[in-house]
């Protein structure tokens, strides 16, 4: 048997999170659906204090997450988690999902709102998951106590990179900063410092093309532009390349622009009717923040109820 609701969420991060709170407000029957058995999404990857919500003051994303989870759960918002969804078929607006146990259900809805974020973007390189896998996914603003002292790799040529380099490298780590371009994305900021800091080897025009280390990471191989390829001692890399948006669920069924990013109007809504995107995956990272993932869910269940009242659908 079908389960029907007016609004179903994908995704519970901040988007995810508000998108619930807001259905909450406007009298919508809605279900957040959240992978993992927390909501917050990527808030948990903020390391830094957080200065820059209006109202709220937290040392990190932990403390965010844990005050809009708290928030969400106070209002008595309806969730799922520890739910993956299998498939998602727009045009009968039908969701198959997955629980723990294994057993598949089917869950329809009036609209659906995806808020599913973006992911960091690998290397995709031998080794690279059993790194990742082994846990050795650092932090320059948590780790770099634990990494100083260390050789240490940093892959990619934007704001992230560049800040995670100098973090490292102004508490002394040994820092290889290895960019497939002699351009950098970054600020200005970051870029001059980075340039000056004795501490920051720069390798341009280079990739990494595989990681050794069974345990732990020992070593990079980093082919260079000519084709020459080198082994290079390090005990940690940080890779830095951009995010992409966890987009795929949609593919084919929803319009996206070369990178996966869903394309949306002012209020959310998507090629696809019905559908509606928030957050990460229709926003591209310059513009991303807790604060427009918060709007755009605004907007979007606003929009929702408006369009719901305008057909006279019961709730």
């Amino acid at each position: 048997m079908k389960r029907q609701h007016d609004v179903v969420i994908l995704g519970g991060g901040p988007a995810g999170m508000a998108a619930a709170i807001w259905c909450q407000r406007l009298g919508l029957s809605h279900l957040l659906i959240e992978a993992e058995q927390r909501l917050g999404g990527q808030l948990f990857a903020i390391q830094n204090e957080v200065i820059d919500y209006p109202g709220v003051s937290a040392e990190s994303g932990h403390d965010v997450q844990a005050q809009f989870e708290a928030h969400v759960l106070r209002l008595g918002c309806q969730l799922q988690r520890g739910v993956t969804v299998r498939d998602v078929d727009v045009a009968r607006r039908l969701l198959t999902v997955q629980g723990a146990d294994g057993r598949a259900e089917q869950i329809a809805y009036r609209a659906l709102i995806v808020a599913t974020g973006a992911a960091e973007r690998r290397l995709g390189v031998p080794g690279e998951l059993a790194m990742i896998e082994r846990g050795e996914v650092y932090s320059a603003t948590r780790d770099r106590s634990l990494l100083a002292g260390q050789r240490v790799a940093v892959v990619g040529g934007g704001d992230r990179a560049l800040e995670g380099a100098l973090l490292l490298a102004e508490r002394g780590s040994d820092v290889l900063l290895i960019h497939r371009s002699d351009r950098y994305r970054a600020r200005e900021e970051f870029v001059q410092p980075v340039l000056a800091h004795p501490r920051i080897e720069r390798w341009n025009h280079a990739r990494v093309q595989q990681i050794f280390g069974d345990s732990a990471v020992e070593a990079i191989e980093v082919v260079s532009a000519d084709g020459s390829s080198h082994r290079v001692e390090v005990k940690a890399l940080l890779v830095r390349i951009g995010v992409e948006p966890n987009s795929q669920l949609l593919q084919g069924q929803v319009k996206a622009d070369p990178d996966g990013y869903l394309l949306t109007d002012a209020t959310g809504r998507t090629s696809a009717k019905g559908v509606y995107a928030i957050g990460d995956v229709c926003t591209r990272p310059l513009y991303s923040s807790i604060a427009s993932a918060v709007g755009q869910a605004m907007a979007a269940v606003k929009q929702v109820s408006l369009s719901m009242e305008q057909r006279g659908e019961g709730r």
